[in-house]
């Protein structure tokens, strides 16, 4: 057991002992148990502070899958639907526009064929970008407003106004377009339970699943143990760049419901547990085994899936349900990563990345909080990270756990 435990470590300690991430949290579970929760080096580059298995990192993108989690809850409880019209509770998307060449002109613009729908925003499929991965005027712009949507000093409805302002890069239902539509629908979860999005999230996801270390800010006394994000300039040349709303003296009111999550590697497996066991917890069902299997299905079609994803090939063997994408040809998938058909998971822009496996029963979390430096303005950002690591650590668990694809 010894040997298989330092096999499956072994990925993550070579990233750090190489200098490529300053430090990172992995943990595999299976069947009902933890094999292992592992860290190593160091949580602050400037203090040097080791890195603990309770370490709170910035999540980014891996808030996705939390927030459209929290929406079904909603549609379960009968107050939204997936065919909902989202203008039904953000009228400022009811008249849309789309740019005629999503890189062209912003006032070169036709009506939208149609309302831009709930199931639209949970498959990025509304026709709302990130300004880092569009091309041309809007790009220019939803970075000079947004910048990359993490944080921002506009409050929500002044953020929905501003955001509906501009022009969809896609007719709504066209492709498969990723940006801000999470960002949107989280702000709707807040307008359909009459409360903000930090509140339904604590209510409908956090305290069922007792994730006590996870939300939109973190408490000072918590501070300790929160990972600064990093900049990578070079092979161990780190730059801090510390994410100022986690530790503002009282939350702010805009909370990004698309990647503005920290959360803990323990956290973190109690939400991918739920999801692997169909809905199901220890203290009980958080969302009908029927809802999950919709989380977990592709709703892409084929030619939506031939697109490619910010210049690769990532639909070629997955397909992406509600929140996350799906393995649906092994196959192909095994030259990308590891995994049967069916596994899901959704990655974050600091590197953090999980996969939970419901044929073998399997979840692999890994935890870290570094990105390229500088980050790339609408081109494609250089390999992330510890991205090697991460493919290894895949291949290592896979082998070495009892049941494996």
């Amino acid at each position: 057991m010894l040997q298989a435990l330092e096999r499956m470590r072994a990925p993550a300690t070579a990233a750090v002992e190489s200098r490529e991430i300053p430090g990172v949290v992995t943990l595999v579970w299976q069947s009902g148990r933890v094999l292992d929760l592992h860290a190593a080096g160091v949580a602050d580059v400037e203090s040097r502070r080791p890195m603990e298995r309770s370490a709170i990192f910035p999540i980014a993108s891996m808030t996705k899958p939390v927030t459209v989690a929290a929406a079904l809850r909603l549609l379960e409880q009968g107050r939204l639907h997936l065919e909902d019209p989202i203008a039904k509770w953000a009228p400022e998307f009811a008249d849309m526009r789309v740019l005629r060449r999503s890189d062209g002109p912003l006032d070169d613009t036709y009506p939208a064929p149609r309302a831009i729908t709930i199931e639209d925003l949970m498959t990025h499929r509304s026709g709302l970008t990130y300004g880092f991965t569009s091309r041309g005027p809007i790009a220019a712009e939803l970075l000079r407003t947004f910048g990359f949507g993490l944080g921002s000093v506009m409050d929500p409805d002044t953020w929905m106004k501003t955001m509906a302002t501009l022009p969809l890069v896609c007719a709504p239902g066209e492709r498969f377009e990723y940006g801000h539509s999470i960002d949107v629908l989280g702000f709707i979860l807040g307008r359909a339970a009459g409360c903000t999005l930090q509140e339904v999230m604590r209510r409908e996801i956090f305290d069922p699943l007792a994730m006590a270390d996870t939300g939109f800010w973190v408490p000072p006394e918590k501070r300790n143990r929160l990972v600064t994000n990093t900049l990578s300039k070079s092979i161990g040349d780190f730059e801090p760049a510390p994410l100022s709303w986690f530790t503002t003296p009282e939350p702010d009111a805009y909370a990004s419901g698309g990647q503005g999550l920290a959360s803990t590697a323990e956290d973190f497996l109690e939400f991918a547990r739920m999801l692997v066991r169909g809905g199901e917890t220890a203290r009980g069902r958080l969302l009908s085994s029927e809802t999950v299997r919709l989380m977990r299905t592709n709703r892409l079609t084929p030619t939506q899936r031939q697109m490619p994803f910010m210049g690769m090939p990532l639909f070629a063997a997955r397909g992406f349900g509600l929140g996350v994408s799906v393995v649906m040809d092994a196959c192909r998938h095994a030259a990308s990563g590891a995994g049967g058909v069916g596994a899901f998971g959704w990655p974050g822009a600091f590197g953090g990345w999980w996969q939970a496996d419901p044929a073998n029963d399997l979840i692999l979390i890994w935890l870290q909080a570094c990105l390229p430096s500088p980050p790339h303005d609408g081109a494609l950002p250089p390999q992330m990270p510890g991205a090697r690591a991460v493919l290894e650590f895949q291949r290592s668990v896979y082998t070495l756990t009892p049941a494996n694809a």
